[in-house]
């Protein structure tokens, strides 16, 4: 009597398969909407220091400008999340470069602060929304084996982006007197790109499924299935998901209120308050360093020289982060690199002389991007299908919250006690969220959660 058994599941399959050319154009695909959406960020520090000297502009109302486009990002985060998980994926991704790229171009022609804080705010609202999206898009099409080291590549390509905005506001803002307005013309380019992805790029099969179109993520599938391999990683999870009756088995309700349901609410706290405390010292850190290195007396081109020096540090920390977040794992590779950015904060802060300057900010650049990469990969694979972008969604914005309050509270931290007690308190927030790590889930080569 022959025995049957029951035919793999999507989620099976995508996780067995080998790294494809089908792969490689999903997350060059989106790789590229994350390297124009940090493009977009790295920029505003450039502008925000041309503008204080060309519109005469107090610390108040530079610290307006930056915090506006964060507004809008926690807005963006958390209704992104939501939206994805109802509407998909891909449609959410390709709605959010169109609204930020249209939002940055109109920026160019604003002619004072009124008009600009509002163009920010949308700005925010797209680019809030697309980075939970496109990682959680990724990594439900990723192999189980290598899904870490897949979203660490797919945030370094924030280096990219915020590499071209450095050298943007190297070559072309202190060009002319409106050098600033030709660098937000670039930054609409992401509105072109929107069409790229809605028509070039799949929708997740595992949403599609859990959708009900079987048929369409059966399409989808096949496709990955049918693409030749570039890499002979993946094959069977180590560990499989747990049977149905277990916690992993049951069903999960969908919505915010899942995320604080008890077999998720130490999660959520701690990826909270990771992204909370490391918002706050990235944004706060590298929205102001062009302005900072200006106030301590380097000319407007030289401290945008180093800043575009210290920005190319993002790369290998990536490169770091993507090799060891499957060696370590996920948790212990987020902490350590939280750790390191610790230290490098307050040796910056600390820094005199134009080497120390540089090779300061080059090791924060290091490790501070080498942990945002791993907490991107952790983040989605701490919930459910159902609710993971959801889930992703409302971690950024309430790290976005965080990403409001640095840029205003810059300005008195540097009148109480200079860049030494600025970056001091950075390595502290860099401290706690090296300790919140260790609540988070590691799913390294783990399939993920399908309920």
């Amino acid at each position: 009597m022959s025995i049957r058994t029951a035919p793999e599941s999507v989620s099976d399959r995508l996780d067995g398969l080998p790294f494809t050319r089908r792969h490689l154009r999903i997350l060059t695909g989106s790789g590229v909407g994350w390297a124009l959406d940090a493009m977009d960020v790295g920029l505003i520090s450039f502008v925000i220091a041309v503008l204080a000297q060309q519109w005469i502009l107090s610390g108040t109302e530079t610290s307006l400008i930056a915090s506006a486009g964060f507004l809008g990002m926690a807005v963006g985060a958390s209704l992104g999340g939501l939206l994805a998980d109802r509407i998909g994926r891909r449609s959410v991704f390709a709605v959010t470069l169109l609204v930020y790229g249209l939002a940055t171009g109109a920026s160019a022609l604003v002619g004072g602060v009124a008009a600009l804080l509002v163009l920010r705010f949308i700005v925010g609202l797209g680019l809030g929304a697309e980075l939970p999206v496109a990682s959680t898009y990724v990594s439900e099409l990723a192999p189980a084996k290598i899904r870490g080291r897949v979203i660490v590549v797919l945030e370094a390509f924030w280096a990219v982006g915020w590499t071209a905005a450095a050298l943007i506001g190297y070559f072309v803002i202190p060009a002319s007197e409106n050098g600033w307005r030709w660098a937000f013309a670039l930054g609409a380019l992401p509105a072109a790109y929107a069409l790229v992805v809605r028509w070039g790029l799949p929708e997740s099969a595992r949403w599609l499924e859990r959708r009900g179109r079987a048929g369409d993520a059966e399409t989808v599938v096949r496709s990955f299935e049918a693409s030749p391999a570039l890499f002979r990683r993946g094959g069977t999870p180590v560990a499989p998901p747990a049977a149905t009756g277990t916690v992993e088995g049951s069903r999960v309700r969908a919505g915010i209120a899942a995320l604080w349901s008890p077999e998720f609410r130490l999660r959520t706290a701690c990826l909270w308050l990771v992204w909370f405390c490391v918002n706050f010292s990235y944004y706060g850190a590298f929205i102001w360093i062009p302005s900072i290195l200006v106030a301590q007396g380097y000319d407007l081109v030289r401290s945008f020289g180093f800043t575009l020096i210290i920005t190319l540090a993002q790369l290998p920390g990536y490169a770091a982060a993507a090799w060891l977040i499957e060696v370590w794992g996920r948790r212990v590779t987020l902490s350590v690199f939280l750790v390191g950015s610790a230290v490098a904060a307050v040796l910056f802060g600390t820094a005199t002389s134009e080497a120390a300057v540089i090779a300061t900010g080059m090791a924060l650049s290091f490790f501070n991007l080498g942990a945002w990469g791993a907490l991107y990969a952790i983040t989605p694979e701490t919930y459910p299908t159902s609710v993971r972008a959801t889930g992703a969604g409302w971690a950024a914005g309430v790290g976005r919250i965080a990403s409001i309050i640095a840029p205003l509270a810059v300005p008195p931290l540097l009148a109480l006690g200079g860049a030494p007690v600025l970056f001091v308190v950075f390595a502290a927030f860099f401290a706690v969220a090296a300790a919140g790590a260790w609540g988070l889930s590691d799913r390294r080569g783990r399939a993920l959660d399908d309920r």
